[in-house]
């Protein structure tokens, strides 16, 4: 055999020979980008390849190969199962028992009103308490939704962003009414303000005073809670809403860089709250472009905040990240298939290097999870970990010639939208333009094409399709609703009003002023004021923001 010998004789002596006998499928041969992978890779495609400055070792700069020395043969990421309906007593049943699971945190979900900024009584939340995850409304729900539980021993990620503060306020005066040092408390809120304007649009504020809000948790965040995550840039629902892999890559990251913009104008030290900085991503269907993914964005964001920011410390530069399986692809039709679709991507996170991981269940597509499903999705994750070999060593798939290629494509692409990005003047001003719902419809439309016309395949939608099995489904009792109006109802009764006035007129004055309202919205949740009453007193500072109609 000529050793010698070049790719593109292989493609004419042997490959197109082989497509004479056997014709490629009619199927779209490119990734979810719409990247169009060659038949073959080989040293060829990486000429210029240079190990240290594209991969280095793992635990060094640029991180590609992940951010910590020994990755999983010391530490498995973290098995975090997102968890929450109905009321906080409820919840609290399910996090008790996906920790006697062996989960290794806890991962919150909660229900629109809470998401809207809304108690449980509004009128608006009539029909949606508790049904898309646990209704918190005030410092009591919080206090049920913890109890029994070491808020020093577990990590807690809270996945809200408009109320952030306020809701993460509750957190911290519930573990410190229960004697809990903050400087040990460990988890993440997710706090990005940002994708709900381009992608999940549970907004409230207009986007300059929400992301006022978010720089606050920059600034307070390190001097209190040294442990906590204060932020996780979610590139996860910008991909929920259609967008393709480079798309969810670039946008993330510039959401990313616009907050340490930000916080850089406000005169904040890069390598004080850039460590505290972490990050959530999809793990979709298509196995290579994801694990490309992961290792793209250690690198894009190692080099941006090591060279464009001249961040000092080692950590500013590391993206530590969450990976959940990608909920919009698991398929109602014959939803057992689903576990399988779940393992496949929970695989490609754990390759991809993920820190920590959700594993979807089953029966998402219906409703909200069952525990027996909740528990085969936190077994998945068991299963890559104990049973598969893949934690032995370190990037396992480092070196190879399509991998390696592909990570280099999605930071190249990737790299080309984030400056188009900054050409607009930033996200914010990119939003106004509308320039993140138009590319998101785009790439949905195609996509939705695709399928339609048979050149992408989902089984069991449009091929192989059957009658499925019917699996039971999770349903929300309605007494929920009524429970918590009069638990609500109650804090009002045994609170101290004048407390709740204080509190709250401390709130509107550090908001009209411009001030940190971190440890106002302490305030006020040691207070038992409520959710609703916090983001009221906001709505009369800031407004509401209404989205623009594009034509």
């Amino acid at each position: 055999m000529d050793k010698a010998r070049p790719k593109h004789a292989w493609m004419r002596e042997t490959y197109q020979k082989s497509l004479e006998k056997m014709p490629e499928r009619p199927l779209a041969h490119k990734t979810l980008s719409d990247i169009a992978p060659e038949p073959l890779y080989t040293p060829e495609d990486l000429k210029d390849f240079n190990y240290h400055e594209k991969l280095g070792y793992p635990g060094e700069y640029p991180y590609t190969r992940g951010v910590y020395g020994s990755m999983y043969r010391s530490k498995l990421w973290t098995m975090r199962m997102f968890a929450g309906f109905g009321s906080a007593e409820q919840t609290n049943e399910r996090f008790k028992k996906l920790l006697d699971a062996g989960q290794h945190g806890l991962s919150t979900a909660f229900d629109l009103p809470t998401l809207m900024g809304y108690d449980s009584d509004h009128p608006l939340s009539r029909g949606e308490v508790g049904k898309c995850g646990v209704a918190v409304s005030s410092l009591a729900d919080m206090e049920i939704l913890f109890q029994g539980i070491n808020l020093e021993e577990v990590t807690t990620s809270m996945t809200i962003n408009s109320p952030a503060n306020a809701i993460w306020a509750m957190y911290l005066a519930a573990a410190w009414k229960k004697g809990y040092s903050w400087e040990k408390l460990g988890g993440t809120i997710q706090n990005d303000i940002l994708k709900e304007f381009i992608a999940q649009k549970e907004f409230i504020f207009p986007p300059e005073p929400s992301v006022k809000l978010v720089i606050d948790t920059f600034e307070w965040g390190p001097k209190n809670t040294p442990k906590w995550n204060f932020i996780s840039v979610s590139g996860y629902h910008i991909r929920e809403a259609g967008s393709t892999a480079v798309q969810e890559l670039a946008f993330t990251l510039a959401d990313g860089l616009e907050y340490v913009d930000y916080s850089l104008k406000r005169g904040l030290d890069i390598d004080e709250f850039a460590p505290r900085i972490s990050f959530f991503f999809n793990a979709h269907n298509d196995f290579f472009e994801e694990i490309a993914k992961f290792r793209a964005a250690r690198r894009i964001w190692a080099r941006e905040m090591k060279e464009r920011y001249r961040a000092k410390n080692p950590a500013s530069w590391m993206l530590r990240t969450h990976a959940q399986t990608a909920g919009v692809s698991l398929t109602a039709q014959q939803p057992l298939t689903n576990i399988s679709r779940v393992a496949i991507q929970a695989l490609a996170a754990v390759l991809g290097g993920t820190n920590s991981l959700h594993t979807d269940a089953h029966d998402e597509a219906l409703a909200l999870p069952t525990e027996e499903s909740a528990k085969i999705a936190l077994r998945t994750q068991q299963i890559i970990a104990y049973e598969t070999g893949v934690t032995h060593t370190a990037d396992p798939l480092a070196g190879s010639y399509y991998v390696e290629w592909l990570t280099d494509e999605m930071e190249k692409q990737a790299l080309a939208v984030i400056d188009e990005i900054r050409r607009m003047g930033g996200v914010v001003k990119a939003i106004d333009q509308g320039y993140f719902l138009r590319e998101i419809a785009d790439a949905s439309y195609q996509y939705q094409r695709e399928v339609e016309r048979k050149e992408r395949i989902i089984v069991g939608v449009n091929e192989f399709r059957d009658e499925g099995l019917e699996v039971p489904i999770q349903l929300i009792d309605p007494t929920v609703e009524r429970t918590q109006s009069e638990r609500l109802a109650k804090v009002r009764r045994e609170r101290d009003p004048k407390k709740v006035k204080d509190a709250l007129a401390g709130l509107e004055k550090a908001a009209k002023l411009g001030q940190n309202t971190m440890p106002h919205f302490v305030d006020c949740a040691l207070a038992y004021a409520t959710l609703g009453e916090m983001m009221d007193t906001l709505r009369a500072v800031y407004g509401v923001y209404q989205e623009p109609v594009l034509v």
